[in-house]
């Protein structure tokens, strides 16, 4: 799928790419592999933003020759840290059947494996469907005010985040949250009409529900995120630059691990992409 991605004009007014396509930039480098580089708008606090690491991996297959389809499924486990520059990707179909495709993917730096991910493709066909699940109720994005982030955490500036519950932990420090729900409205900074990889961002823009459910800033990271996707690319594409409304909550916290389950919805209520995770935390 090509993207549609927006761009700007820099100083000198030459057209620029979009922040977030310039952080996908991948160049071939022989067969099943591809040159990266990690890039300053969606750094983290020690490292890159897992969703941009996430839409990294997949944005190898997407422009991969061999692949068939478009994404239904991307798990991708982070097996080390990731440093500041150049990374190489190395993306091999494992097998391709009629309808469905199973990829296997490494991201490397100095030899050294950093992170493993497993996608599936599949051609998708018009049958029957029915949505079970119902959008949360919320007011538009333009009736709720933009939230802030803080210094060391420069992605959040990449998106346009209007919180409607779980903003950010504001209790005291040891004081348990009623629950872990974070709901709020999304979309890229400058504003980008979606496409895959942006799907695979977004389920990973939720800060750690043990935030909100200690009501304080502990050690934690994840360990391994799902992303199912539920669209297709026509109906990425007509959202264009409208807000999606992404919902995330913990199950259960436990001997150092705590799951994550999240939504992302379109305005008009259609569920998009769905994603689990598994997050590691220390006291």
């Amino acid at each position: 799928m090509s993207s549609v991605s927006a761009v700007s004009a820099d100083a000198a007014g030459t057209l620029a790419p979009h922040p977030f396509d310039d952080a996908l930039a991948l160049e071939p480098a022989g067969p099943d592999r591809f040159l990266g580089r990690t890039t300053p708008a969606y750094w983290n606090m020690i490292g890159p933003f897992g969703g941009i690491t996430a839409a990294t991996l997949l944005q190898a297959v997407l422009q991969h020759p061999q692949r068939l389809g478009d994404p239904i499924a991307l798990t991708v486990n982070f097996a080390g840290p990731i440093a500041e520059g150049p990374f190489e990707i190395e993306a091999r179909p494992s097998r391709t059947n009629r309808s469905t495709q199973h990829w296997s993917l490494e991201l490397r730096q100095q030899g050294v494996v950093a992170t493993t991910a497993s996608a599936v493709f599949a051609v998708r066909r018009e049958t029957w469907g029915c949505g079970e699940a119902v959008r949360p109720e919320a007011p538009p994005p333009e009736q709720v005010p933009a939230a802030g982030g803080f210094a060391p955490v420069r992605w959040l500036k990449a998106y346009d985040m209007r919180p409607l519950r779980g903003a950010k932990p504001s209790a005291e420090a040891g004081t348990e949250h009623p629950d872990s729900l974070t709901q709020f409205w999304l979309r890229d900074a400058p504003a980008r009409t979606p496409d895959f990889a942006a799907v695979a961002s977004w389920c990973d823009t939720f800060y750690p529900r043990i935030f909100l459910k200690r009501a304080g800033f502990v050690p934690a990271g994840t360990v391994s995120l799902t992303t199912y996707f539920h669209a297709d690319a026509a109906t990425l594409a007509a959202l264009g630059d409208s807000h999606v409304l992404a919902s995330a909550r913990a199950q259960v916290f436990r001997q150092g691990y705590f799951d994550q389950s999240a939504q992302i919805w379109s305005a008009a209520g259609e569920l998009l992409a769905t994603s689990h995770q598994i997050v590691y935390y220390k006291e």
